[in-house]
């Protein structure tokens, strides 16, 4: 019988959510967190076009393309993915979609109310909707106040761990949010597993 290790193995929290830490390195974490740094930041969009947008959302994001510099660090989030996927979800999944930088920033009072990443990103039609989300913390939790990451997937909320390197993950049609950042900058690495419509 092996012994279960919660710090090499993913746990699920009281409301449901997979946490899963010390899976990266502290290299793989500022390889990411600098390659992240140096892309073209743009104001965070919402697929739903909502005029009111700003009262949901205060993000900066970048686009991390799958290329020779992301490659390895791609390969280890997919295979987190299937292992999460197998182990928690089993879910019907085809891939994953490219990754997002996200920024929130004390100055600029970032935030992300509650919301629902299911369905199709109305910038790619083609692609399958999302079904699994998963974020991982890049920042130091010292650099910066405010800001969790709480997931509510039935009567209890989950409040994520601010671990640097933390893997979150769960089911993309649960509500979840980001409170408003009170100093610093939090980065953050969102990843989202798509496939066929649940049926």
């Amino acid at each position: 019988m092996s012994v279960f290790n919660p710090a090499t193995s993913p746990v699920i929290m009281s409301g449901g959510l997979i946490v899963w830490v010390n899976l990266f390195t502290p290299a793989e974490l500022d390889a990411m967190e600098q390659y992240g740094d140096r892309l073209t930041h743009e104001k965070a969009e919402l697929s739903a076009k909502n005029t009111g947008r700003d009262s949901i959302r205060v993000t900066k994001v970048a686009w991390v393309m799958r290329n020779a510099q992301t490659e390895a660090f791609y390969a280890k989030v997919e295979d987190a993915v299937l292992r999460l996927n197998a182990q928690f979800f089993h879910y019907d999944l085809s891939g994953v979609a490219t990754f997002q930088y996200a920024l929130y920033d004390g100055a600029e009072g970032g935030r992300f109310d509650w919301h629902k990443d299911y369905g199709k990103d109305y910038g790619a039609p083609d692609q399958e909707p999302r079904k699994l989300s998963l974020s991982i913390q890049l920042s130091d939790p010292a650099k910066y106040e405010g800001c969790e990451l709480e997931v509510r997937a039935g009567n209890l909320t989950d409040v994520a761990p601010r671990t640097r390197g933390a893997v979150i993950a769960f089911p993309s049609y649960v509500l979840h949010r980001v409170t408003p950042i009170t100093s610093g900058v939090r980065k953050s690495l969102v990843v989202w597993a798509v496939g066929p419509e649940f049926k």
